[in-house]
């Protein structure tokens, strides 16, 4: 195994974790709270619920690798909306009251990397289905 590899593996996780510690802070703190946000956002309230599933069972998944760039995919499409909808007005580095949508380009970034990116040698999809390729 070569360092991109490894240091595939390693984004990979560590977006994962990211994302699945996200995912279960929604359901932690009271799904409502971030349903009430998104109404607050103009969003449909139900879309939490999609969002926090996504982010939970989602980060589990990168983090073993499975179904990465579908998973990338749908991590793209929701920093996409959370950029758009919440962040944006309050500047790359946050105005004071609210952060910055910093954090979530970095984290759309390494998303599409998955998107695009070939299947890890250190990934259940790599065992499943014995590949390079996807």
């Amino acid at each position: 195994m070569n360092k991109n590899e490894i240091g595939k593996v390693i984004l990979r996780v560590i977006l994962g974790l990211t994302f699945f510690i996200h995912g279960l802070a929604k359901f932690q703190d009271g799904i409502s709270n971030t349903v009430g946000f998104f109404d607050i956002l103009g969003i449909p309230g139900f879309l939490a619920y999609a969002v926090a599933v996504i982010e939970l069972v989602g980060g589990i998944a990168l983090i073993l690798g499975i179904g990465t760039r579908v998973i990338g995919l749908l991590f793209a499409l929701i920093m996409v909306g959370a950029i758009i909808t919440a962040k944006l007005p309050a500047g790359f580095l946050g105005n004071g009251q609210m952060a910055g949508y910093e954090l979530d380009l970095a984290l759309l970034a390494m998303s599409i990397y998955f998107v695009m990116a070939d299947k890890s040698v250190l990934s259940l999809d790599q065992k499943i289905f014995n590949s390079n390729n996807n």
